[in-house]
């Protein structure tokens, strides 16, 4: 089980770092800046969930989580020299997926830790949104989790679903299945049909 958690947890930094990567591209960074961007955005969310929880920071021990974002910087910059371009979509997409991920195991770390549910919800908002802030802030963005398209909601729901099934007795590997495609089908709805959570009411 521990295992399989271990590969979740790769795939979600695998990920997260592509999505670092096509922006530092879209900033036209530099080889260091590429790297940097893309491994806040890999290990920032969970790094600030485990300062919070108390526990040992997941990648201090574990080089694999650096091996899997420099395997994803290369794969990315590779493509992305060999194509000249990328789709405008594509980092929300990368980003989409990573969300999915993270928000996810943010919720099943800190169920692991003993937290109640709300907190886990709240472990997963901040693991899947917090990698994606550092990075928008450091690239000179408006963080995606505070404007635009449904963010941060996406990952309650995850969250949501995820407690919910471990409350009716789910095993945890379809209960997280059902978070991740939650929390993906969701973002990618939301990218897609522009939804939106205003609660002002602007002239345009």
């Amino acid at each position: 089980m521990t295992e399989l958690y271990h590969w979740f947890d790769l795939i979600g930094v695998a990920v997260f770092a592509v999505s670092g990567t096509l922006l530092a591209y879209d900033k036209k960074m530099d080889g260091f800046g590429v790297v940097v961007l893309a491994t806040v955005t890999a290990i920032g969310g969970g790094t600030v969930r485990d300062v919070i929880l108390d526990v040992p920071v997941f990648w201090l021990h574990d080089q694999s989580y650096f091996w899997a974002i420099l395997l994803s910087v290369f794969v990315t910059t590779r493509l992305i020299n060999k194509q000249r371009s990328i789709s405008l979509n594509a980092l929300q997409v990368a980003d989409a997926f990573g969300l999915a991920f993270f928000a996810v195991m943010g919720a099943q770390k800190a169920m692991l830790a003993g937290m109640p549910d709300t907190t886990a919800i709240i472990m997963g908002v901040i693991t899947g949104c917090f990698g994606g802030v550092i990075r928008d802030v450091l690239a000179g963005n408006m963080p995606m989790l505070l404007k635009g398209e449904l963010y941060a909601i996406t990952c309650i729901a995850g969250g949501i679903v995820y407690t919910l099934s471990i409350s009716l007795g789910l095993v945890t590997e379809m209960a997280m299945v059902l978070a991740m495609l939650m929390t993906l089908s969701l973002r990618l709805a939301a990218m897609k049909w522009q939804l939106t959570l205003h609660v002002f009411k602007y002239p345009d």
